[in-house]
């Protein structure tokens, strides 16, 4: 077992409590200005991409080199291409149905409202599920087998998401296609491979730490996120949306609900 240095972590953790407030504050402000609170969605990935660097500043002289530059590169590549495909894709568009639905109370102040519903929790939650890249950073071990089969398993994950987000974005600019249901590519397996290629990412991100001592106390990180993705905000709010389109009904009862399977009659899991 090697030596963890806490207090140099516990100081990069305050930084990056630092950094995430400063960005939500932003993304707030901006947020306002334009009227659409879902431009958060962009700052998510970012968010991470944000903690990984000012991790990997404040881990200089603590943390070895090659994990600290192997998820760096993995959570870079990770967060800038999802923020890249959220912009993109929601450019000049409208305040996003679930963010009007969350804040349509009228009592009290809009203001504090989005704050308390959306900002503070994402941001809580953002420092949470990073946990497993501070602490690879700080992680004194060098590489070991299992921090590569993360990268691998992290790999398949950006796979996954990458290809379902494409595959989705071709489907809705598809005049010919408005209103079925996307079941072929990757969707033909899983109804959400974009959710399930989210959840392998921080998988493998969890392993690459859990590769080095404390590592491995970090696991409630990517729990949280496949709980959410699966039970609360991902797999089931698309669903609610979706359930009313024709033959959607026959896809999910012939498709997986989040783990990519052969194709069957009946299965809808």
């Amino acid at each position: 077992m090697t030596d963890f240095p806490l207090p140099s972590f516990l100081a990069g953790l305050g930084l990056s409590i630092i950094a995430v407030s400063v960005l939500m504050a932003v993304t707030f402000a901006v947020a306002t200005a334009q009227k659409r609170h879902s431009v958060i969605d962009v700052a998510w990935g970012l968010g991470f991409v944000v903690v990984a660097v000012i991790t990997f500043l404040a881990s200089s002289g603590a943390g070895d080199g090659g994990r600290r530059v192997l998820v760096l590169v993995l959570v870079a590549a990770w967060g800038l291409r999802l923020a890249g495909f959220i912009g993109w894709r929601s450019r000049g568009g409208e305040e996003d149905p679930r963010y009007a639905e969350m804040l349509a109370d009228p009592r009290g102040s809009a203001a504090v409202l989005a704050l308390r519903r959306v900002y503070l929790p994402q941001a809580g939650v953002m420092l949470f599920v990073s946990l497993p890249i501070q602490v690879a950073m700080f992680s004194t071990a060098p590489l070991g087998p299992l921090a590569w089969a993360g990268a691998v398993v992290w790999a398949v994950g950006l796979f996954f998401e990458s290809v379902g987000d494409q595959q989705l974005a071709s489907f809705k600019n598809d005049p010919a296609r408005r209103g079925t249901v996307l079941d072929t590519g990757l969707w033909r397996y899983t109804r959400h491979p974009n959710y399930f290629g989210d959840a392998l990412v921080w998988t493998g991100l969890f392993l690459v730490a859990a590769d080095s001592w404390p590592g491995v106390l970090t696991v409630l990180s990517p729990a949280l996120m496949y709980w959410a993705l699966a039970n609360k905000t991902g797999k089931p709010l698309t669903e609610q949306r979706m359930s009313d389109r024709p033959g959607y009904k026959e896809y999910i009862e012939s498709t997986s609900g989040f783990f990519p399977l052969p194709p069957r009659a009946g299965r809808g899991i």
